[in-house]
């Protein structure tokens, strides 16, 4: 409101800016409510929010084979499966060495 020329020491200055306030409250509690309808309607529908995951079952399958092979790069691997490094990393915690651990 600070670039309105409302003045707020006169009586009709504070009723404008608060018939302002209240719209403006209004109009926040319809769009939370919209929003809340929207996602249970997609709920309903059987759609999840959010990113979907960047490696799937068979990438991840397709990554732990290929880094069982010491000649290849994780770097390589990331760009074979068309992801970055630390990606790899995030969905196998402790890269290569914790595949060779398990076999």
């Amino acid at each position: 409101m600070l670039t309105q020329a409302i003045d707020t020491t006169s009586p009709g200055g504070r009723l404008v800016f608060h018939v302002f306030a209240a719209v403006a409250e209004f109009e926040r509690k319809l769009t939370l409510e919209r929003t809340r309808a929207g996602l249970a309607q997609a709920r309903a529908l059987g759609r999840r929010g959010g990113r979907k995951p960047a490696m799937g079952p068979a990438e991840m399958k397709r990554a732990k084979a290929m880094l069982a092979d010491p000649t290849i790069t994780v770097e390589e691997v990331a760009q074979q499966i068309g992801v970055q490094p630390s990606t790899l990393y995030r969905h196998i915690p402790g890269g290569r060495s914790s595949l060779l651990a398990q076999a």
